[in-house]
């Protein structure tokens, strides 16, 4: 355990187990309904192939990391750059008699470290690209009417989640309503449009759909 959190804690292995520990920190509070899966939504799809993005959706097309939720690419490259600085310094650079050279030496190691978990993070994201695809598809427009159970702990215009019992382990829908209404974790909401450049749905009651 004492290896272990010394090459954790090194430079540059520390760098890349910060940004875990966020990771990690993200997940459970998004688990809670908190934060929403995607919530850094940048639209970079391969099959436009008529479509040319630019800033980081364009160079996640370039590098084969699109199609998925950004988050979760974030994740994946954190977390395999963290496996490669943490081997370099388990194996190599803690028994280097470094001193001032271990940070100039240390950013190259992260470089590295993040060029090497591109390629597989890629790898990763290919094969969940139709899943999300698929749940994008299934989620626009043919739930519409159907009661959904807000799981955000609150749901406003430009944030909420909703869950859709599907039958089996359910979806997870963004859904959009004015933050006066009042909606939150735990009320039966009904799904009244889709909102395609959101990827959401504006909701409302129950008693409001039946005209009550």
């Amino acid at each position: 355990m004492d290896i272990f959190l010394q090459s954790a804690l090194a430079f540059p292995t520390l760098l890349f187990s910060f940004l875990l520990s966020l990771a990690i920190l993200y997940w459970c509070v998004a688990a809670l309904g908190i934060l929403e899966v995607d919530l850094l939504d940048i639209e970079a799809d391969s099959a436009l192939d008529s479509l040319q993005p630019e800033g980081l959706a364009g160079l996640l097309l370039k590098l084969g990391l699109n199609g998925v939720p950004v988050t979760l690419v974030l994740t994946l490259l954190c977390f395999f750059a963290w496996l490669v600085s943490y081997f370099a310094e388990l194996f190599v650079l803690r028994y280097l008699p470094l001193e001032l050279l271990r940070y100039p030496l240390g950013i190259l190691v992260a470089g590295v470290a993040l060029l090497l978990a591109v390629p597989v993070s890629a790898a990763l994201c290919r094969p969940l690209r139709p899943l999300f695809r698929k749940l994008e598809a299934t989620s626009s427009k043919s739930v519409l009417g159907q009661t959904a159970v807000v799981r955000s702990g609150r749901v406003s215009l430009s944030h909420g989640e909703a869950l859709l019992e599907d039958g089996g382990a359910g979806l997870i829908l963004r859904v959009r309503a004015e933050e006066a209404r009042g909606f939150k974790r735990g009320d039966r909401v009904v799904l009244l449009e889709y909102l395609e450049g959101e990827h959401a749905y504006r909701v409302i009651t129950e008693d409001e759909f039946k005209g009550l």
